[in-house]
């Protein structure tokens, strides 16, 4: 059965964005996009809020996302090839291919999604997470910490969720960063 995984970039002190919205203090260099690009070989699926599709959609979208960097271009041929699903009340339409458009996270749309699903799905961005971690919908959290404290902004963790873990994965990369994977028990 395919798995749900929560995958983020937090700073140490627990948050996905700054006060401002910004992410650049979680940019993850070469040696980060690689391993990130070989996970998302298991996953088939994404489960995107509007924010965080908005914020994705460049990898197919804008070719100057991909010409970064040799791995950017490697990431973004795999981010294309998977089936994003979006939840928004707002959004009229997606612009992207291999994309479906949901109005709410519900159990039963994940669990279609699932059983659809020819690998893994992975909930990105906090606020969907925040939700479906709530649900009981999250098998796996794959936090990858950067070096920064930003002091505020979006939280990784929904205050009051309370989940046992198990240790399943610890990788430590050159920039600093440190990514831990967590089966939900």
């Amino acid at each position: 059965m395919s798995r749900v995984i929560y995958s983020v970039a937090s700073s140490l002190d627990g948050y996905n964005t700054d006060a401002q919205g910004d992410f650049s203090w979680a940019y993850p260099g070469e040696e980060v996009i690689a391993a990130l690009t070989a996970d998302i070989g298991a996953v088939s699926t994404y489960l995107y809020g509007r924010r965080m599709y908005e914020t994705m959609a460049g990898w197919e979208t804008d070719p100057a996302f991909a010409a970064q960097t040799p791995e950017s271009a490697r990431w973004a041929t795999a981010w294309q090839a998977a089936e994003k699903i979006v939840f928004s009340k707002t959004l009229t339409e997606v612009r992207t291919k291999r994309t479906r458009l949901e109005r709410e996270l519900t159990a039963e749309v994940v669990e279609r999604a699932r059983d659809e699903a020819t690998g893994d799905l992975t909930v990105e961005g906090p606020t969907l997470a925040h939700s479906a971690l709530r649900l009981g919908l999250v098998d796996v959290v794959e936090i990858l910490i950067c070096p920064a404290i930003v002091g505020g902004g979006a939280p990784v963790l929904p205050d009051g969720l309370r989940l046992d873990l198990s240790l399943e994965r610890e990788r430590r990369f050159g920039n600093g960063m440190v990514q831990l994977t967590y089966a939900v028990r």
